[in-house]
């Protein structure tokens, strides 16, 4: 099914925005879901989808294997209509055997679990990048240590994919302190937030930098000016660190607006 292929395939970070209010019509993700409905265009027609999402943490990577993955309702508070979202997306048993495969080369131990549906982080940036649920995903999770140097070992294990027409998307938010998404007043200037997101665009798409020093940047990113103000915690940044290790090259930036009123961005490969 997953043939080589000469050209590689695209890798994707991409903020998913605020649970499903992205499909809700809320105005302040409209930049967002215009950038995820125009994107598809660029990206060709993949064979197959492998989501890397910031709602899934376990001890050893795991890949969902099931046929017909379930959806993981994975957020509280929403109108009646947010779960009610429907996306049946087939799963890929034999693109989840080989996330196995090649973790285990990389010297990774992985589990498969069949049983574990799609959680928010896949299914609400893809109903709006592919609607029609017909291309087949795979979800992986990022580790529970939170460790980015994993996470870019992880990428680089799967390096091969890149020739076997997958699209591999992180699904994350370059900035996630919920407490400032919601206190700040609209339209203030959040300087904390402008300094880390101009931080963040230079690490990714400075095209001076070796890849060496790329990945001592991500290794490192706590050091990076206001680093823990945008992530107390980095579930949402960590699934950019695999797709740089996938690709281990400069980006591009191909959206950079605003979510929820805080400046974020979004890198192609």
């Amino acid at each position: 099914m997953f043939t080589k292929t000469p050209k590689l395939a695209p890798v994707l970070y991409i903020p998913h925005g605020g649970g499903p209010l992205p499909l809700l019509g809320d105005p302040a993700h409209q930049q967002l879901v215009e950038f995820l409905k125009s994107t598809p265009r660029s990206l060709g027609t993949p064979a197959a989808i492998v989501l890397i999402s910031a709602h899934w943490e376990e001890e050893q990577p795991t890949i969902t294997g099931g046929r017909h993955p379930d959806l993981l309702y994975d957020y509280h508070g929403f109108p009646p209509e947010s779960y009610r979202i429907k996306y049946p997306a087939p799963g890929s048993p034999a693109l989840a055997k080989r996330l196995y495969t090649l973790l285990e080369a990389g010297g990774l131990q992985s589990r498969l679990d069949e049983r574990r549906g799609f959680d928010h982080g896949l299914f609400v940036p893809l109903k709006i990048m592919y609607p029609h649920a017909d291309i087949p995903c795979v979800q992986l999770s990022l580790l529970a240590s939170l460790d980015p140097i994993a996470h870019i070992a992880i990428g680089k294990a799967l390096a091969p994919l890149r020739h076997e027409n997958v699209l591999i998307i992180g699904s994350g938010f370059s900035f996630h302190n919920l407490k400032a998404f919601f206190t700040s007043p609209p339209g203030t200037p959040d300087q904390q937030n402008e300094v880390f997101d101009h931080w963040l665009i230079d690490t990714c798409t400075n095209e001076t930098l070796s890849s060496d020093e790329r990945e001592e940047r991500l290794a490192y990113w706590t050091s990076a000016p206001s680093a823990r103000y945008c992530h107390p915690r980095e579930e949402h940044l960590l699934p950019l660190h695999v797709c740089w290790g996938i690709t281990q090259a400069m980006a591009r930036l191909v959206f950079h607006g605003e979510v929820l009123g805080k400046k974020t961005c979004a890198f192609l490969w």
